[in-house]
């Protein structure tokens, strides 16, 4: 069986407002669930992508930050 599970994922949010995409984004982290992992990864993927150099900065700088609090 072939499974692309990025682009399940992308087609899943294919078309999605910003209202949509945050309640995503929420239900995922706040259910605390292993198997959402997986799509906040691409996600953050698709941001990563298409973030220009200070907005990666600035994502670095967070995790970072947080990574130090562990």
């Amino acid at each position: 069986m072939d499974l692309n599970l990025r682009k399940a994922i992308r087609n899943n949010i294919a078309g999605n407002n910003e209202k949509e995409l945050e309640a995503t984004i929420l239900d995922a982290i706040e259910s605390g669930e292993e198997k959402m992992l997986p799509g906040l990864g691409v996600l953050f993927e698709m941001i990563w992508e298409n973030a220009d150099e200070s907005d990666k900065e600035q994502m670095l700088n967070i995790l970072e930050e947080e990574a130090q609090k562990l």
